[in-house]
């Protein structure tokens, strides 16, 4: 079996252990006589999946009773119109722009009503995270929204704003289960699976229950009302039961594994091996301000665009996958999940540290 080092944005990789375990219930779970891809998800032992996997969830972030756990379908980019359409009943919203999908999902609320750029980093590139201390937040915004991790830019809020009572809105795609994070914090909350808890294809919205009680805008289908998957269990429609059922195991593995607080640790251990080589490095360079640092997508280049090819290529045949950075800015990035070994990010230093001696005279 061959395994090579996947630093992909997403989907990224999965922990070998769960792997197995899905090969080895693939084609019967647990005397079922089934794949759990075959499974009904009428059925009572699917049921018992996505209770399980829901409960899971609870334990390792400490959800509250007054939230609800929806496992739907559409990707992050559908919580961009649905977040309006259920919460957006003044037709008004603050956003904070700091980074490519933070201005998608501003650009999609802009299609319900009134949205307000109330704090922004594109004057440097995304580069950073902007002062959260005095924001001026609009008087009748019905909600404040944010991206906490930027993938694309490497960046990632160390703080929240206080939003003095106004419902905070987290998409948490790309840094969610990496470390403890307080619920409480958030009137609503979703993150895409392909990160660090699952495949493509399952899309997870914590939500505070007095939210369910706003009406959606006139218009608003079925499928995209947040109450209606509320009321179903994530079961109005067919869910995407074979990837809750790969959320589940990953839930499992990190709770075996000590929790969040654990993977916090074993995450900020895996950047600093990197960022630190990035800080003593004569050809390779950070892109985002030291206070911004993302744990999860780490952005560097040379600062030649040739150079930069030539580490790409080189990397390639290292046996390293997806080091380019996103098409829109290009350098390389570094994801580095829950799921990427330490010995992943020590072997991409090693090469970085050859590929420097090779180049720097």
């Amino acid at each position: 079996m061959k395994r090579i080092f996947n630093f992909s944005a997403g989907p990224a990789m999965l922990p070998e252990s769960v792997l197995h375990q899905a090969a080895d219930e693939m084609l019967d779970y647990k005397d079922s006589g089934m794949s759990v891809m075959e499974m009904s998800h009428r059925s009572k032992t699917y049921q018992g999946i996505i209770d399980e996997a829901e409960a899971d969830l609870r334990k390792l972030l400490n959800i509250p009773a007054n939230y609800k756990v929806l496992f739907l379908q559409g990707g992050g980019t559908t919580q961009f119109a649905m977040v309006p359409m259920n919460l957006m009943k003044n037709r008004v919203a603050d956003y904070i722009i700091t980074g490519h999908w933070a201005k998608k999902a501003y650009d999609e609320a802009k299609i319900f009503g009134k949205a307000n750029i109330i704090a922004s980093s594109e004057d440097k590139l995304f580069s950073y995270i902007p002062d959260l201390k005095n924001l001026k937040y609009t008087p009748e915004a019905d909600y404040v929204y944010m991206c906490e991790n930027n993938t694309i830019f490497g960046t990632k809020y160390k703080s929240y704003p206080d939003t003095h009572g106004k419902i905070l809105v987290n998409d948490a795609s790309s840094c969610f289960l990496s470390e403890p994070l307080d619920v409480t914090k958030f009137g609503l909350i979703f993150a895409g699976a392909q990160k660090n808890v699952g495949p493509a294809g399952v899309t997870i919205v914590i939500i505070r229950e007095d939210l369910l009680a706003i009406p959606p805008l006139p218009g608003t289908p079925t499928l995209l009302q947040y109450k209606i998957h509320a009321d179903n269990g994530s079961m109005y429609n067919t869910p995407p039961a074979y990837n809750i059922y790969i959320c589940g195991l990953v839930f499992k593995y990190l709770l075996s594994i000590g929790g969040l607080e654990a993977v916090k640790a074993n995450n900020e251990k895996k950047a600093a091996i990197l960022y630190n080589y990035i800080d003593s490095s004569k050809i390779f360079k950070g892109t985002v301000e030291k206070a911004s640092r993302s744990l999860m997508n780490v952005c560097f280049r040379t600062g030649d665009p040739k150079l930069d090819e030539a580490f790409l290529e080189g990397a390639k045949k290292a046996g390293f996958s997806n080091l380019p950075g996103h098409r829109s800015v290009g350098g390389m990035r570094a994801s580095i999940y829950n799921a990427m070994p330490m010995a992943g990010v020590q072997a991409l230093v090693d090469y970085m540290k050859k590929f420097e001696a090779e180049h720097v005279k």
